[in-house]
């Protein structure tokens, strides 16, 4: 397969097209759920939900997909194939998709707005990280103890608390734990060592984290609007 060059006016304009076939027309329903669709075509992909139907096999492995797309895109993690080329720069892609999110590294294009603060992010994922520090939300939950995080990442870094051997020693007190930074933030609570000061006034803390909850307290707060 020969590389392709999509450039990213090429996918809005193709977006848009499809929007515009799938806007009008003979309504097509689900007898199950009574979904309806605009194309007999999406029905029949939809039904397979209720079916449980996989029609489409990959040759190189055990795996199987409701769509020909998806087998398609599979496929390309045995071959390596990347036909999806960046304009700006030439990195190859497997999937549109992955080109189109690149592109806007390019472009600079953020259109994704946070509805509480106004700020704007290029994928749709850092904004749905972003809106837990407003929510407070912190859907992932630790399968060992109560606590809670906001962030994949941060549940994944307190789990090795409990998975990975306790083998670093505090020489003051009898703790132990089990990573080398996290002894080193506890040290200071012996030590009385407060690395991490703030650069709007004259108060220090013991790790980043404490000194960045800390900093929120100097940002200017938005006026709320009165309704009219």
């Amino acid at each position: 397969m020969e590389n392709q060059q999509f450039s990213y006016e090429f996918l809005q304009k193709l977006l848009k097209c499809k929007a515009k076939m799938l806007s009008g027309g003979k309504k097509f329903t689900c007898e199950t759920c009574g979904k309806t669709f605009p194309e007999n075509v999406q029905l029949v992909r939809h039904v397979r939900i209720h079916t449980g139907e996989r029609p489409y096999k990959c040759e190189h492995c055990d795996k199987t997909f409701t769509e020909k797309i998806n087998l398609t895109r599979h496929i390309f993690t045995h071959t390596g194939e990347k036909p999806y080329n960046c304009e700006y720069c030439g990195k190859a892609f497997s999937q549109r998709f992955t080109l189109s999110k690149h592109i806007l590294t390019h472009t600079g294009e953020k259109p994704y707005h946070c509805e509480y603060c106004g700020k704007t992010f290029s994928q749709s994922s850092t904004l749905s990280k972003h809106i837990l520090t407003h929510t407070g939300e912190k859907p992932y939950h630790c399968e060992y103890c109560e606590k809670s995080f906001s962030q994949s990442g941060h549940l994944s870094q307190h789990r090795l608390t409990h998975l990975k051997p306790k083998s670093y020693d505090c020489e003051h007190c009898d703790k132990k734990f089990s990573m080398n930074s996290t002894l080193v933030i506890h040290r200071r609570l012996h030590t009385g060592e407060r690395p991490y000061s703030c650069d709007c006034c004259e108060k220090s803390f013991m790790s980043s984290t404490a000194l960045k909850i800390h900093q929120k307290i100097h940002k200017p707060k938005k006026p709320v609007e009165s309704e009219h």
